[in-house]
């Protein structure tokens, strides 16, 4: 599967709150990371399922909106707006690194306050 497929497809699980189809985009050994934070805050497929099953999925209000994207090669970068997280609306940059036909590592900006 090509990253841009890749990215729309975990975007599209992500926004039904499919969380088979969701995990389905990432693998084995994914890590998301939260710069400037040398180290990952999820690491492996269990405990980003986990995250995302207690922690997004059973928001009621939640909900992506894609901005803007960009492919390099085997990145993809998403410009999103997050809502129903909290009170505010969050906008961020993320970055999809795939490999393998699945997302591996994934890099979470969030816009500057």
């Amino acid at each position: 599967m090509q990253p841009l497929q890749l990215a729309q497809r975990q975007f599209d699980a992500y926004n039904a709150r499919d969380l088979a189809g969701f995990i389905a985009c990432y693998s084995e050994t994914v890590q998301v990371f939260r710069p400037p934070a040398p180290l990952p805050t999820l690491s492996g497929k269990a405990a980003f399922a986990q995250f995302y099953q207690t922690q997004r999925f059973n928001l009621p209000h939640l909900k992506a909106e894609l901005l803007n994207r960009m492919v390099l090669g085997n990145t993809v970068i998403d410009h999103e707006r997050i809502h129903g997280i909290g009170a505010q609306v969050l906008e961020m940059a993320v970055v999809y690194l795939v490999q393998d036909d699945l997302i591996q590592t994934v890099y979470a900006y969030p816009a500057s306050a």
